[in-house]
């Protein structure tokens, strides 16, 4: 060990010096070359003169290369810093010997020494030429060699711009593997059929089937900035059919100390696909909204409520509570904070659900803004634990509520889901009866109750993504419950997001939504992201129909039958318009709906039923509830009751 240590060592400190005589080498040779051009290619000059001089010339030389340090640079990485470097080492040996000439002429000292300036002013171009050729001669060389030796790819940039070259520039300085830029692919006419870095640019519509296989590409490279994400999607779903890695490289911001790494270069991941443009929320607004607050997070280690977290800290407040029954998630969220430098936060183990825990903690600290993302959230199982979705959903939605209402919180901002809307299983019931408690609350509280809904958070836990890529690691197969399923899907940044910018605009008694675009299809969506892992599909991975679980409905909606939509001043973000409802009357339904759960009475389903007429359950045992005509007759009661004040 202690021998290859030293080995590698030496190596490693004598290979400048074996630079630095190559250059030197290089330099008296430019000299005898400079006399030779000066002189028509003749011997017409004194050659004792030149070999007297060639020392002096050196000399000059090697003080230069040490003042500007250009031996050291890493010659198989030679780049344009490297070259200015050389450039630099030429010009002070340039002066160094003119000046010295000058002196020497003046004084008299030695008249072989008398050098014609215009021999130093050619030499000058030569060394500089040749020592910048050397070492890009000597990086071809290598890379050639390192070729020979190594299995080496072959990889298309999509891009021949800036940062394209850039991109190509950060591949080709990677040596752990070898890698050939086969050629760029570009939209722009003026560039097709020129090269950059002596590779070719190739129109778009060469990215075919055959020319793939004749190139033996194994990767393309997508290295386009501000791309339009529409555009983006085509170009990528129209090569998922090929036998190629797809990779995109990523925003010049998020580049390290503004330098491309190749490791940033990632696989493209179907949330890069989404079939809509990421929405982006002034947010002028929150940090007033913010400013010397308390700040109560419930829910805060899941998924929404982790990120509200990560992004209320960038504010100034005055602090955060973080609440979660999860202990484990929560220690990690607490750990993370503390390292990224956040300190002014409190994280409290607690359930929602504990009334007294939770009137403590209100008593302690005095919140004035409430973000309440705890919840039950997954449809299957809540279909038949109903005790608990409505013990959590419900119940602790009201607890919090009503500490919100009597300790006179500013705001309390409830996060939703789309499966509120028109419910068919009990999750969603849950979730639109606490909406109606929320709106009820705004009645009678000082406290501005507002509400957000959206669909589907990408790799939230749970959520359709993150299984499938579990499925794609064990070889498969793909579950999607039915080949017609559709879902909207958001980011988890952008959902959070809306729930801030929300409680920054919110006036209380509003439910927020936004345009989220298309639904997707399930189906395609498995079968984009099996091709984008580089399998094929059916070949390699499957797709297995399963069928509707219990409660689940083929499409989701973002607003009930009968409401409308009002616009905001952004113009992705809407406020649903909902219908009046019996306040009165829906409060004394809620009440007696957690008084029932709470001595786990069997009638809290069609409750639940008569709360939300619109409640209609789907592939569940519950629908026999609806099939009962006297239920059907309750509900046509109560929909005139609790919907028409």
């Amino acid at each position: 060990m202690l021998e290859k240590y030293l080995t590698k060592t030496i190596f490693r400190h004598s290979s400048k010096w074996i630079v630095l005589c190559i250059d030197l080498l290089i330099v008296g040779i430019a000299f005898v070359l400079s006399y030779f051009i000066r002189f028509n290619l003749t011997l017409n000059f004194d050659v004792n003169k030149l070999f007297v001089q060639l020392p002096f010339i050196i000399g000059m030389a090697f003080i230069s290369f040490l003042v500007t340090g250009s031996y050291k640079g890493v010659v198989r990485h030679t780049g344009v810093r490297d070259v200015y470097n050389l450039f630099n080492a030429i010009c002070l040996s340039s002066v160094l010997s003119i000046f010295m000439v000058i002196i020497n002429r003046q004084m008299n000292f030695l008249d072989d020494f008398t050098i014609p300036l215009s021999i130093i002013i050619i030499h000058s171009l030569i060394g500089f030429v040749s020592l910048t050729a050397s070492r890009f001669l000597f990086k071809s060389l290598y890379y050639n060699l390192i070729n020979k030796f190594k299995a080496s790819k072959n990889v298309i940039i999509y891009g021949a711009g800036e940062s394209g070259i850039l991109t190509y520039s950060a591949i080709t300085n990677h040596t752990t593997k070898s890698v050939k830029v086969v050629g760029y692919v570009d939209g722009d006419k003026q560039k097709v059929g020129k090269h950059i870095n002596g590779v070719k640019v190739f129109g778009s519509e060469i990215l075919t089937k055959s020319f793939i296989q004749s190139k033996d590409i194994s990767e393309v490279i997508f290295s386009i900035q501000n791309i339009d994400h529409k555009e983006l999607r085509k170009l990528v779903e129209s090569l998922v059919d090929f036998p190629v890695l797809v990779k995109i490289v990523p925003p010049v911001e998020d580049w390290i100390n503004g330098e491309l790494k190749i490791s940033q270069i990632k696989q493209i991941q179907i949330e890069d696909l989404l079939d809509r443009a990421t929405i982006n929320i002034d947010n002028s607004k929150i940090p007033t909204e913010l400013d010397d607050k308390v700040i109560l997070v419930s829910g805060g280690a899941g998924s929404i409520g982790s990120e509200l977290v990560r992004q209320i800290c960038k504010y100034s407040y005055k602090s955060l509570i973080v609440v979660d029954q999860a202990e484990s998630a929560l220690y990690d969220l607490q750990q993370e904070l503390k390292q990224n430098g956040f300190h002014n936060f409190v994280a409290i183990v607690g359930d929602i659900r504990d009334k007294n825990r939770m009137n403590h903690i209100f008593q302690e600290y005095r919140p004035n803004l409430v973000f309440h993302a705890a919840a039950y959230k997954h449809v299957p199982l809540m279909e038949y634990n109903s005790y608990e979705a409505i013990k959590i959903n419900v119940a602790g939605t009201k607890a919090l509520a009503d500490l919100s209402s009597n300790y006179n919180v500013d705001k309390f901002v409830f996060v939703s889901t789309d499966k509120a809307v028109n419910p068919t299983n009990v999750m969603g019931a849950t979730k639109r009866i606490a909406e109606m408690y929320i709106s009820c609350m705004q009645q009678k509280s000082k406290t501005k109750f507002i509400t957000t809904r959206f669909g589907n958070v990408l790799g939230s836990n749970g959520s359709v993504i993150p299984l499938f890529k579990k499925q794609i690691e064990k070889g498969g197969p793909l579950t999607v419950t039915d080949k017609n399923v559709t879902r909207f899907f958001m980011t988890i940044p952008e959902a959070s997001q809306l729930v801030l910018e929300a409680g920054a605009m919110g006036d209380g008694g509003e439910i927020f939504l936004f345009d989220m675009g298309e639904s997707v299809k399930i189906f395609n969506l498995a079968k984009n992201m099996i091709k984008l892992s580089g399998l094929r599909y059916p070949e390699d991975i499957d797709i297995k129909i399963t069928g509707l679980r219990p409660g689940e409905k083929l499409y989701e909606e973002l607003l009930a039958n009968g409401e409308n939509t009002l616009p905001t001043y952004h113009k992705k973000i809407m406020i649903s318009k909902v219908r009046e409802l019996n306040y009165a009357q829906v409060q004394s339904y809620i009440d007696e709906l957690c008084v029932a759960n709470m001595f786990f009475k069997e009638n809290t389903v069609p409750l639940m039923k008569k709360i939300v007429p619109e409640y209609i359950s789907n592939n569940s045992e519950l629908c026999k509830l609806d099939e009962d005509k006297s239920v059907k007759i309750v509900h046509k009661r109560q929909n005139d009751e609790i919907l028409h004040s």
